[in-house]
């Protein structure tokens, strides 16, 4: 990966961390039904509540609070907003690519055409302890679409 690209996907990283989309943790009070999550990293204290709303099979509403570090936070931000209004099994295919790439070492660099700005989570995948981390709002979100369905 260039070093331009590296700052750029940082940048988006910090930029998340600190903007936060979908915080705060909102009811659901749309049709349809919807699913929670906690999620928790024991290793670095991350932790999530994540809550999904689902409406005619389409991702109606995503929305979380959490504490935790820059990359756990960035990525349940960057997650609200890529799945929000997209049919639900397309997002469960984004949560199994996001994964691929995370579980890859670096070996499988994200396809920003499919993941937008969570391709800039790549490089995390070369560091096994942060991978939890960034994978945290991802698994609570697959959770909560599973709670959602019924």
């Amino acid at each position: 990966m260039s070093t331009g690209l590296e700052q750029l996907y940082q940048q988006i990283i910090l930029d998340h961390a600190k903007a936060r989309h979908g915080s705060p943790l909102r009811e659901y009070d749309g049709a349809g039904r919807s699913g929670e999550s906690r999620q928790l990293n024991p290793v670095c204290g991350d932790e999530i509540t994540l809550r999904a709303g689902v409406a005619d099979g389409t991702v109606a509403s995503v929305t979380w609070d959490g504490a935790g570090c820059a990359i756990s936070m960035a990525s349940a931000s960057v997650l609200t907003d890529l799945v929000q209004g997209l049919p639900r099994d397309e997002v469960i295919s984004l949560v199994d690519a996001f994964r691929e790439v995370m579980r890859s070492r670096g070996r499988i660099e994200a396809d920003e055409e499919v993941l937008g700005d969570a391709a800039a989570f790549s490089g995390v995948s070369r560091f096994p302890a942060r991978v939890k981390c960034a994978m945290l709002a991802w698994v609570a979100l697959e959770e909560s679409l599973l709670a959602a369905n019924g």
